[in-house]
C-alpha cells in the first residue's frame, strides 16, 4: 500500500525510504533535546539525587545537544560528525567521573590513567564548548585562570605571587570540590535555572508571549510613544521568565521594532528601546537572568526574600526608559494611538491571559507557601498545559515536545557557561587571588564606596566583552562582592563612631587601633579616615560589634545585588553590545548609534545600585521600598531632564544644571529633609516646564 501511494505521488518506494529516513533523521535531536527536559524534571521533581550526580548529568546532557542547539553548523557532514563524537566523549568522561568518586577517594585522593584522562577531557571539552557556546574570549580566560595556579603565578613578585600546585591537585578541585565545575553553580544550572528556562519555554508554547504584546499595546496606545512603551511593557513581562536579554530582544523586538518603527521613532532610537528593554528583564523578577538563585547561593539569603526586594529596583529602571520614550516621543512630535484597532480588556484577558496569569500566580502563591522554586516551577509547568485549555491555543502533545526541545534547547548556552565558569571559581578560591582583589578594591577606593562601585563598574564593562552576563557577575561577585560590603559596612561604622554610645567591646578595639583617640569629638571626615586605616584583624572584629546581623546581610545583599546590575552593561556599551547589536539587526539601523542611544537609555543601571546603599530600598519593609522607590524616580526624572535638555519643551541651561544637582544629591545625601526640600524643588521646575508647553501649543486668537 505504501508502495502504491508512493508510485501515485511520483515517488519510488526508495525515495519514500530516503524522506523517511530524512524525517527520522530531523526528529532525532527534537527527541534528545526533550529527553533531556524530561531527565531534569524526574531529578529536581521526583529524585532524591546528590549534587554530584545532578551536575554530571547535567553537563553530560548538555553536552550531548550542544551540537544541536548551536547556532548555524558550519562545514560540512565530517565536522558535524566530528562535533558529535567530542561531545559524547566529554559526556561520557563527565558520566566516568561521577562514577569512579569512591574509587578516587579510596585510594586516598590518587588518581589512576582512566580517571585522569576523564578529568582532562572534561575540562578541555568544556572549553571548547564554551568556546563554541559564548567565544574564544571565555575560554582564555578559563585557560589563564587554571596555568596561573599551575606554573605562571610563581613568577610574579607581590600580592598576586603564587607558588604553584601539583596538577593532580588542580585536577582534584577542578571536579570534586564544591568551588569546581560539578560545584554549586552547577547545581544551581541544573536545577534552578534549567527549570525555569523550561517554564518560560512553556509559557511561550502556551501563547503567553502573544498574550503579553497584546497586553502591552492595549495599556500603551494612549500615552504618547505608545509604540516604545510596548516594547518596555513588554521586555518587563517577558523578563519575569526569560534568562536572556539577546532572546528578550528577538522575540518581543519583532513585532515592536517594527511598531516603533510606523509610530515616527527612528530606526536606531526603535533598536536601542527594545534592546535597554530587554536588558531590563535580566533584572526583572522572579527569574532574573539566573541572577536571583546565584546571590541566593552566594548569601545564604532566601530566593523568596532576594525577589521581593528586587522588584522596586526593576521597575525603576523600566521607569527609567518610560522616560526617555517619553522625551523623544514628544520632541518628535509623535502622537498617543496606534492605526490598528486594540481588541477590549476583557476579551483580550478571556482569550488569552489564562496561559500567563494563572501559571504566574501559582508559581508565586506555590513560593509563598514554601515550596522550593524548582518544585513550584515543575508544578507551574503542568498549570501551563491545563490553562492552555482554557484559551484558543490548547497544548497537545506536539506543543508540549516543542516546549521540552525549546527549553533544552534555551538552557544549553547557560548552563555550559555556568559549569564551565567554577573552573574559574575555583582558581580563584584555592589560589587567594579573590581575598588580593578584594584587599586591591579596599586600597584603590581609599574607603570610598562611589570609586569602589566606580571600579566594579568598569570591571564589568571589560569582562562583559568576552563573558556572558551571568558569567561575569560569578567572576565579579567572587572577587569584588565582600570589598563592597565591607566598605558599605566601614561607611557606617564611621558614622557610629562619632558618638558616646560605642560598646565596651567596641571601644576597646578602637583604642587598640588608634590609642588616644577621643572618638566622640571626632568630625565624620576624620572618622572615615580612622576607619580606612584600620587594620584588616581588628575590622573583622569591629563589624560584628557595631553592626547587627540583619545589617550585615543587608550590606552583603546590596553588594551582590550591585555587582549584578553593574553586570549588565555590557548588553548596552558599546564596542560589545551583543543586545544592542540584535536590537539593530531588527530594526535595520547602524549597530554602534544603536548602541550608544542603548547605553544612555540604560543609566538605571547605574543610579539603581546607588540606592542599594543610600536609601532602605533593600530593607525588606514597605515603608523602606516606598520611599526608596520614591527617591529613585525623583533622581532618575532629574537626571534625564538634564541629561536631555527636554522635558514637554527645551529646558533651559540653568535649569538643566540645577536638576542634575538635585539628581546627585537624591543619590547620595541622605538626610530626609535634603531629599524631601530636592523632590519639592523638582516637582516645581516639571509643573513649570508642563505649563510653559501647554501655553506655546495653545493657539493664538484673533
Amino acid at each position: 500500500m505504501a508502495d502504491i501511494e508512493a508510485c501515485e505521488r511520483g515517488s519510488t518506494p526508495r525515495s519514500t525510504d530516503a524522506r523517511g529516513l530524512a524525517l527520522l533523521a530531523k526528529a532525532v535531536p527534537s527527541l534528545l533535546c526533550a529527553a533531556v527536559s524530561l531527565v531534569h524534571v524526574v531529578m529536581n521533581t521526583l529524585l532524591l539525587v546528590e549534587p554530584l550526580l545532578l551536575a554530571c548529568v547535567h553537563f553530560a546532557s548538555l553536552c550531548v545537544i550542544a551540537p544541536f542547539a548551536v547556532a548555524a553548523r558550519r562545514g560540512g557532514p565530517i565536522s558535524a560528525t566530528i562535533a558529535h563524537i567530542s561531545c559524547w566523549t566529554v559526556a561520557l568522561a563527565t558520566l566516568v567521573v561521577w562514577a569512579r568518586q569512591d574509587d578516587f577517594y579510596g585510594r586516598g585522593l590518587q588518581f589512576d590513567t582512566l580517571e585522569m584522562a576523564a578529568v582532562v577531557i572534561v575540562i578541555v571539552g568544556a572549553m571548547e564548548l564554551t568556546r563554541r557556546t559564548a567565544g574564544i574570549v571565555v575560554s582564555l580566560i578559563i585557560a589563564l585562570f587554571l596555568s596561573y595556579a599551575l606554573f605562571w603565578g610563581r613568577y610574579l613578585d607581590g600580592p598576586l605571587g603564587f607558588p604553584g600546585l601539583s596538577i593532580e591537585t588542580v585536577l582534584f578541585r577542578s571536579v570534586y570540590t564544591d568551588e569546581g565545575m560539578f560545584g554549586s553553580i552547577a547545581g544551581i544550572s541544573a536545577s534552578y535555572v534549567f527549570m525555569f528556562v523550561l517554564f518560560g519555554a512553556f509559557l511561550v508554547q502556551s501563547g503567553a508571549g502573544d498574550f503579553i504584546l497584546a497586553l502591552s499595546r492595549r495599556f500603551s496606545k494612549n500615552f504618547t510613544g505608545g509604540a516604545g512603551f510596548v516594547a518596555v511593557f513588554a521586555s518587563a513581562m517577558t523578563g519575569t521568565v526569560s534568562g536572556s536579554a539577546v532572546a528578550n530582544t528577538v522575540s518581543t523586538g519583532v513585532v515592536t521594532i517594527p511598531l516603533m518603527k510606523r509610530s515616527g521613532f527612528s530606526p536606531q532610537f526603535a533598536g536601542a528601546v527594545e534592546a535597554t528593554a530587554s536588558t531590563g528583564g535580566q533584572l526583572m523578577p522572579p527569574v532574573m537572568g539566573a541572577g536571583a538563585f546565584l546571590i541566593a547561593s552566594y548569601t545564604q539569603i532566601p530566593y523568596a526574600s532576594i525577589v521581593a526586594v528586587s522588584i522596586v529596583p526593576a521597575l525603576l529602571f523600566f521607569a527609567a526608559v518610560l522616560v526617555f520614550v517619553r522625551i523623544e516621543a514628544v520632541r518628535a512630535g509623535l502622537k498617543a494611538s496606534f492605526d490598528e484597532d486594540e481588541q477590549p480588556f476583557a476579551r483580550l484577558l478571556v482569550k488569552q491571559g489564562a496561559s500567563f496569569i494563572l501559571p504566574i500566580g501559582f508559581l508565586i502563591v506555590m513560593m509563598v507557601l514554601g515550596f522550593t522554586p524548582v518544585y513550584a516551577a515543575g508544578a507551574a509547568i503542568l498549570v501551563i498545559i491545563a490553562s492552555s485549555w482554557l484559551t484558543e491555543r490548547k497544548m497537545g502533545w506536539r506543543q508540549i515536545l516543542r516546549a521540552l526541545e525549546s527549553g533544552a534547547r534555551n538552557a544549553v548556552l547557560t548552563g555550559i557557561v555556568l559549569v564551565s565558569i567554577g573552573l574559574v571559581v575555583n582558581v580563584i578560591s584555592m589560589t587567594g587571588v579573590g581575598t588580593t582583589f578584594s584587599m586591591f578594591i579596599l586600597e584603590w577606593s581609599s574607603g570610598s564606596l562611589l570609586l569602589a562601585l566606580l571600579l566594579v563598574a568598569i570591571a564589568s564593562l571589560v569582562l562583559g566583552v568576552g563573558l556572558p552576563v551571568t558569567a561575569s557577575y560569578v567572576v565579579l561577585a567572587t572577587l569584588c562582592a565582600p570589598a563592597i560590603a565591607q566598605i558599605a559596612s566601614l561607611d557606617l561604622v564611621s558614622q557610629m563612631l562619632t558618638g558616646n554610645d560605642l560598646p565596651g567591646n567596641a571601644r576597646a578595639l578602637l583604642m587598640l587601633a588608634a590609642p588616644g583617640t577621643d572618638f566622640a569629638a571626632l568630625s565624620p571626615a576624620e572618622a572615615r579616615e580612622v576607619t580606612a586605616n584600620l587594620p584588616p584583624e581588628i575590622v573583622s572584629q569591629l563589624v560584628p560589634a557595631l553592626l547587627t546581623s540583619q545589617q550585615q546581610i543587608l550590606f552583603l545583599l546590596a553588594a551582590h545585588l550591585a555587582i549584578f546590575w553593574l553586570s549588565q552593561d555590557s548588553n548596552v556599551t558599546p564596542p560589545v553590545c551583543l543586545t544592542a547589536f540584535a536590537g539593530a539587526a531588527i530594526a535595520l539601523a547602524p549597530p554602534m548609534r544603536t548602541g550608544v542611544i542603548a547605553w544612555k537609555l540604560a543609566k538605571g543601571i547605574y543610579i539603581v545600585p546607588l540606592l542599594f546603599f543610600f536609601t532602605p530600598i533593600l530593607s525588606g519593609t514597605l515603608a523602606g521600598a516606598v520611599w526608596g522607590g520614591l527617591v529613585g524616580l525623583f533622581a532618575i526624572l532629574a537626571l534625564a531632564i538634564s541629561l536631555e535638555g527636554f522635558f514637554e519643551r527645551p529646558v533651559p541651561l540653568l535649569m538643566r544644571i540645577s536638576a542634575g544637582a538635585l539628581g546627585i544629591a537624591l543619590m547620595l545625601l541622605e538626610d530626609p529633609a535634603v531629599r524631601l526640600g530636592a523632590m519639592a524643588l523638582l516637582a516645581v521646575s516639571v509643573c513649570w516646564l508642563i505649563v510653559a508647553s501647554r501655553r506655546e501649543l495653545r493657539p493664538i486668537e484673533g
